[in-house]
């Protein structure tokens, strides 16, 4: 099932997601599956919980954007654990979409995570993967990718998605 996609402006961007404390469970399958469709559906390669109205520490990732099954990562929980290097390239997101900016992101991202029965795992990923890591688990913590422009961007973003709301066309 696709899910609804909340904007920036919505409080449960912003916030600090809960940790997931059940695993083993229909429930957590079915949010991880309905995460992906919903992703695919957007053309995304990552959408964590709080995307969808859920302060749940809990994200999906597949940087093959569907084409590669293998590529497909569950994460729960996840923290990053080491990062090293840096790339700066184009970043966006399903949350403030219509808008993408460069952001400067570690090159090499080490995370550790557990998967929908609770196993702890680790993954490193390199390039798009790595930002993607990132970019996902500042979700988690109620970050946002506007957050990692200047100030000056992120205003001119804010005033431009503040006149989409004025004409209703950003709901």
């Amino acid at each position: 099932m696709v899910l609804r996609i909340r904007k920036y402006g919505d409080p449960v961007l912003e916030a600090k997601c809960d940790p997931v404390t059940g695993f083993n469970t229909a429930e957590l399958d079915e949010l991880a599956a309905n995460m992906f469709e919903t992703m695919y559906a957007h053309k995304g390669v990552g959408l964590a919980a709080p995307q969808v109205g859920l302060s749940t520490r809990l994200t999906v990732i597949d940087v093959s954007a569907g084409v590669d099954e293998s590529q497909k990562m569950v994460l729960v929980n996840p923290e990053i654990l080491h990062k090293e290097g840096i790339q700066i390239g184009e970043e966006g997101c399903l949350s403030v979409p219509g808008f993408r900016e460069d952001v400067k992101r570690a090159m090499k991202t080490t995370v550790r995570a557990q998967n929908t029965k609770g196993e702890t795992f680790e993954v490193t990923g390199e390039e798009l993967l790595a930002r993607a890591l990132q970019h996902e688990i500042d979700h988690l913590n109620g970050i946002l990718f506007l957050k990692h422009l200047s100030m000056l961007k992120r205003d001119l973003i804010r005033r431009k998605i503040r006149k989409l709301v004025k004409a209703g066309e950003w709901n």
